[in-house]
């Protein structure tokens, strides 16, 4: 059993992990690790990065099995190194890359953030998140991957509990890269799909739904949720969406897809549903991210009740998932 210090010291220093792990993405240590094992030396020759230090860094992150180092100093991959290949299935390569560079930058102006209510990365970057990921398309790619690291383990539960097959059209609003949407139309064979977002966007979503061999049953629309949504669905899915803005931006998206659905057509979101207890909640530090990165916000069962009441839509049921993931539906009123 450890002493209080013992664990505050270790929550102290969570940030030397993130910084290492990000280090190594970013070098692609994963990736050249996956021929076999290599030296330090031989690992700073492929990185074009300085030996002794390199060396430091990979012993350090295999003292937390994030590498194996063997009795010559060679190093390896393992179980969580394995994850961090930018190859490989639901790669984490993205998620580190995007926590270890503008994600951190912007939670170290949390006191500022704090202090003002001023979300943090608009305050280090002149901008939001999604501006700055308009104009800097490499961000915008890592951010793809990223986005598919946090959520692959989410969508495989959120398909187990919740049953798609009796829509016939699907519009996923903000639908970014499509990988979600396109796990959802694997699995139900006669969906066809709306996919709506940004022109910037839609271009990634297509290559990857084409990739996917979905992309046939996909109506790509290009536009801005804030001004309007499309028609032509019998229900609307916003996956990790609402949760990225705040109550007034929030209530603009929800009646603007309101204006767009049938009679009794049914709205779909995914998000965390923080509980009001004190218990713990990863989505309460999910909450926090939010704050500091998007200027959004988690919400409570009577928050997103009150939300949805305000924007013309009826409370249905909560569905949970085996991960902290819910969908919540509504219908049109």
């Amino acid at each position: 059993m450890t002493s209080p210090r013992e664990d505050l010291n270790r929550l102290i220093s969570g940030f030397w992990m993130t910084q290492a792990i990000y280090v190594v993405v970013r070098l692609r240590i994963p990736d050249l690790l996956a021929a076999g094992p290599r030296t330090a030396d031989e690992l700073a020759s492929e990185s074009d990065s300085h030996p002794r230090s390199l060396y430091r860094l990979l012993r350090a992150l295999s003292s937390n099995c994030v590498f194996h180092e063997d009795t010559d100093h060679r190093f390896s991959l393992t179980p969580l190194s394995e994850c961090l290949r930018r190859d490989g299935p639901a790669s984490m390569a993205g998620l580190a890359w995007m926590r270890g560079d503008w994600q951190y930058r912007a939670w170290g102006d949390l006191l500022h953030n704090v202090q003002t209510g001023e979300t943090a990365f608009n305050h280090v970057f002149g901008e939001p998140l999604f501006d700055f990921l308009r104009h800097t398309p490499e961000n915008a790619a890592i951010f793809d991957q990223g986005m598919v690291g946090v959520h692959s383990r989410e969508t495989e539960a959120m398909l187990a509990a919740f049953d798609f097959s009796d829509i016939d059209v699907l519009a996923d609003i903000g639908g970014g890269n499509g990988s979600v949407l396109a796990a959802v139309l694997t699995k139900n064979s006669t969906l066809k799909a709306i996919l709506f977002d940004r022109a910037d966007v839609i271009d990634r979503a297509k290559a990857n739904l084409a990739q996917t061999g979905v992309a046939d049953r996909v109506q790509f629309i290009a536009g801005d949720f804030f001004h309007s949504v499309p028609s032509g669905a019998d229900a609307y899915f916003l996956r990790h969406i609402i949760h990225d803005w705040n109550d007034d931006q929030s209530r603009t998206i929800l009646k603007n897809c309101r204006d767009a659905m049938p009679r009794n057509g049914r709205l779909l979101i995914a998000e965390f549903v923080l509980p009001d207890g004190p218990e713990p909640f990863h989505g309460k530090w999910f909450d926090l991210a939010m704050m500091t990165v998007t200027g959004g916000q988690e919400r409570t069962d009577s928050e997103y009740r009150k939300l949805l009441d305000e924007c013309g839509f009826a409370w249905r049921r909560v569905v949970p998932t085996a991960t902290e993931l819910s969908v919540i539906v509504a219908l049109t009123r």
